[in-house]
């Protein structure tokens, strides 16, 4: 046995490659990396990284392109065919007065049945609406049907109220993201009321009357099908008994002055477009009016991307009341600047006054949401909504008024001015009272 071992020759085990290491990427230290308050993109970076997130963007903001088209595209399309702008403005302020009517009841169902379930046939019945004014201000149908199917498109959704309770839900234990999101979409709100009235102008007057209306029909629709679609980020449906439970959010203490001060800053944007027109004209640079009015919302939109960076605080209603009080502050600039005569400092007062509207707005939304039930949160931001189109309707009112009786375009910048000082007054009287969310 000995000899046997000894006669096997002895070879060595196989010599195995050493594996081969892979070249580690150079990686900062913690102590040299930039910190994230010096990434400026980085909250929206953070917001869109949620899977889900640009889609539904993206439809809304197709969706929501159409609020700042519609109306005048049917000033546009009347004031062309019958040639009365009396007219148009009748037939445009019934269908205001429809939607703050129809507008929270559609927020109601939205809440109780989903958005995808009353969305999508709401928005079908606005478009048949849209199209049923169009033919019949193209084949000269009597006035009582511009009215009757201008009223129909009432039931357009808040498309923008729906993206906002999307974020809520998303973000719902994340302050911080809810606030970088509430400030995007007071930015894309800017946006669309800049870009909107350019493109019905642009089809009304290049193409045909109609074009306006018919463009911003369609886009609707497949703004708001695209948008329905997207049913992963959709918020749950609260229980029937808990929304039954729930108390309307115009009964809760906290969101009727909230709602005062949405009237008070629809009643600035309102008079500003109104008085701005007038001002242009008075000067003879009508055709400067629509820039001058894209250089205010251009500040609001710019001051609202810059707002979102920063973090939420601890106390949201002094901030807002911060809000409000530059808001008060900066609209003097327009009176003091049309007092000169000269609109290239109207034009530069315009974009500094409209920095203040976007900070007001994202707070002033954050409390609605913070303020109104989960079961009621498309309601709550509609009522909010409906107060912006009630004080735009007054504003528009006013400003008009202010302009005929007082002094020039001018002295008319006094009524944005007085919308702004209700605003902080209506804030200082209600905001030191405490709110349970």
């Amino acid at each position: 046995m000995i000899l046997f071992l000894a006669a096997r020759p002895v070879t060595a085990p196989p010599v195995r490659p050493a594996p081969r290491r892979r070249r580690a990427r150079f990686r900062p230290p913690a102590r040299l990396r930039p910190p994230a308050r010096l990434r400026p993109l980085a909250p929206y970076r953070r917001i869109f990284a949620i899977p889900g997130t640009r889609a539904f963007t993206a439809a809304n903001l197709l969706a929501r392109l159409p609020m700042g088209m519609l109306s005048i595209s049917a000033v546009l399309m009347i004031a062309g065919s019958r040639g009365s702008y009396a007219l148009a403005g009748a037939v445009t302020a019934t269908g205001l007065a429809a939607t703050a009517l129809a507008g929270p009841w559609t927020a109601r169902l939205i809440d109780r049945y989903g958005q995808s379930r009353i969305a999508v046939p709401a928005t079908a019945l606005a478009t048949l609406g849209s199209l049923s004014l169009l033919f019949c201000v193209h084949y000269g149908a009597p006035d009582w049907t511009l009215f009757a199917s201008y009223a129909a498109t009432a039931t357009t959704p808040n498309t923008g109220g729906m993206s906002r309770a999307r974020w809520a839900h998303l973000f719902r234990d994340d302050p911080a993201a809810r606030h970088t999101a509430n400030s995007f979409e007071q930015a894309a709100d800017e946006l669309c009321f800049l870009l909107g009235p350019l493109l019905a102008t642009l089809l009304c007057t290049t193409l045909f009357p109609e074009a306006g209306t018919a463009v911003a029909a369609a886009l609707l629709l497949t703004g708001v099908l695209l948008f329905a679609a997207q049913h992963r980020t959709e918020p749950p449906v609260a229980a029937r008994a808990t929304h039954a439970s729930a108390r309307s959010p115009l009964r809760l203490p906290g969101l009727p002055p909230l709602l005062s001060t949405f009237l008070c800053t629809g009643a600035i944007f309102g008079s500003l477009e109104v008085i701005t027109l007038a001002y242009a004209d008075t000067h003879g640079i009508r055709s400067a009016g629509g820039a001058l009015l894209a250089l205010q919302a251009a500040g609001s939109g710019a001051a609202g991307l810059l707002y979102g960076l920063l973090r939420p605080t601890a106390h949201p209603g002094r901030r807002f009341l911060v809000c409000t009080a530059a808001m008060a502050a900066l609209m003097l600039l327009p009176l003091l600047a049309a007092a000169t005569g000269s609109p290239a400092a109207l034009a530069a007062a315009l974009l500094l006054a409209g920095m203040a509207t976007a900070p007001t707005m994202v707070t002033g939304m954050g409390l609605v949401q913070s303020r109104t039930p989960p079961g009621r949160l498309n309601e709550g931001m509609t009522l909010a909504v409906t107060a912006l189109l009630g004080g735009i309707a007054a504003g528009s009112a006013g400003g008009g008024w202010a302009v005929d009786h007082l002094a020039g375009p001018g002295a008319a910048y006094g009524v944005p001015a007085a919308a702004a000082a209700l605003a902080l007054t209506v804030t200082l009287l209600t905001g030191r009272r405490p709110h349970r969310p």
